[in-house]
C-alpha cells in the first residue's frame, strides 16, 4: 500500500488533471453549439436539394450527367474525415473499424484513399494502407468555397474516368453523446429503378422547366454534390466535439472520484498512524508506571 506522501502526490497529480480536463469539456461544449447550430441549419437544406434534384433528374426525360453515369470499373475512392487531434473517446476508433470493415466487404475493388484529419490516416497506415494525398483547411471547420476545392478534385477523379466510385467515410452526429459511422456513396448519384418507379406514381405529371431541364440540373447536380461532401464534414466535426465533450465530462467525473478515494485512503492511513502512536505511548507510559 503507498504511504502517505505518496498518496499527497498522486492527488496533487489528480487535481491537476482534472483542471486540464474540465477546462477541456467546457472549450469542447462552446465548440459543440457552434458547430451544431451550424449543421442543423445546413442538413434540410442540403436533404431537400439532394432529394427534389435525385426526383428531377430521374422524371427528366433523357437527361445525363456526368455524375450520374455508372461505370464497370473496379477502381474507387474513398475520403476519410477524421480528427488531427486524440481525446475525443471512440470518434476515430469506431470510424476505423467502419472502414476497415467496409474494405473487407469490397475485397474485388482498388481502393484510393484521401483524407481530412490524421488519427484515422494512422490507424490504417498500421494496416499497409497508403494516402493518395490529405487536405487541410484554414480552421478546424472549413468555409464551403474550402470544401469545394476538394469535392472538385474528387470528382475530377471520377469524371476522369480513374475511379467509378467515390465515397466518403466520416461520423455523422446524431447528439452531443451519440454518433453514427458512416461510409456513404456519393459519386455516382445514382437511382436505382425500383426508385425511378415509385418516384413516377408519387409525381405523375409532366414537370415544365424554365429555361429547361438540362440547363437547371446542369448546374444543380454539381451543387448536391459539393453540398453533401460539405454536409458530411460538418456532421464530423459536430461528432468530434460532442465525443470530446463527453470524453472530457467522463475524465473529470473520474478525477473526482479518484481524488475523493485518494483522500478517504490517505486520511485511513494517517489516522491509522495516529492510533499507532498513542498506543505506543500508552503502552509506554505503563510500562515505567509497572
Amino acid at each position: 500500500m503507498a504511504n502517505i506522501k505518496e498518496l499527497k502526490k498522486r492527488i496533487k497529480s489528480t487535481k491537476s488533471t482534472l483542471k486540464i480536463t474540465s477546462a477541456m469539456k467546457l472549450v469542447s461544449a462552446a465548440k459543440l453549439a457552434k458547430a451544431q447550430a451550424r449543421i442543423q441549419g445546413f442538413k434540410p437544406y442540403s436533404n431537400e436539394l439532394d432529394k427534389t434534384v435525385r426526383t428531377a433528374s430521374a422524371l427528366a426525360k433523357d437527361y445525363s450527367h456526368e455524375f450520374l453515369k455508372e461505370s464497370d470499373s473496379k477502381n474507387a475512392a474513398i475520403l476519410i474525415v477524421s480528427s488531427e487531434k486524440g481525446l475525443c473517446g471512440g470518434y476515430n476508433s469506431q470510424l476505423f473499424k467502419q472502414v476497415k470493415n467496409f474494405i473487407s466487404e469490397n475485397k474485388d475493388m482498388n481502393f484510393k484513399f484521401y483524407f481530412i484529419g490524421r488519427k484515422v490516416k494512422e490507424l490504417l497506415s498500421r494496416e499497409g494502407v497508403s494516402e493518395e494525398k490529405s487536405f487541410s483547411f484554414a480552421k478546424a471547420e472549413p468555409e464551403f468555397e474550402e470544401v469545394k476545392k476538394v469535392s472538385k478534385e474528387l470528382a475530377n477523379l471520377f469524371v476522369s474516368g480513374q475511379v467509378g466510385k467515390l465515397f466518403i467515410a466520416y461520423n455523422s452526429f446524431l447528439s452531443a453523446i451519440e454518433f453514427e459511422s458512416r461510409v456513404s456513396q456519393v459519386l455516382p448519384m445514382t437511382v436505382s429503378d425500383e426508385e425511378k418507379e415509385k418516384l413516377a406514381e408519387e409525381f405523375p405529371v409532366d414537370f415544365k422547366y424554365e429555361p429547361s431541364a438540362e440547363v437547371i440540373l446542369d448546374n444543380l447536380v454539381p451543387e448536391v454534390f459539393n453540398t453533401t461532401v460539405f454536409t458530411s464534414i460538418l456532421d464530423a466535426v459536430a461528432a468530434e466535439h460532442g465525443s470530446r465533450m463527453t470524453a472530457m465530462d467522463n475524465a473529470t467525473t473520474n478525477s473526482k472520484d479518484m481524488i475523493r478515494n485518494l483522500t478517504l485512503t490517505a486520511n485511513k492511513l494517517r489516522q491509522a498512524a495516529i492510533t499507532t502512536e498513542l498506543t505506543e505511548i500508552v503502552s509506554g507510559a505503563e510500562s515505567l508506571n509497572s
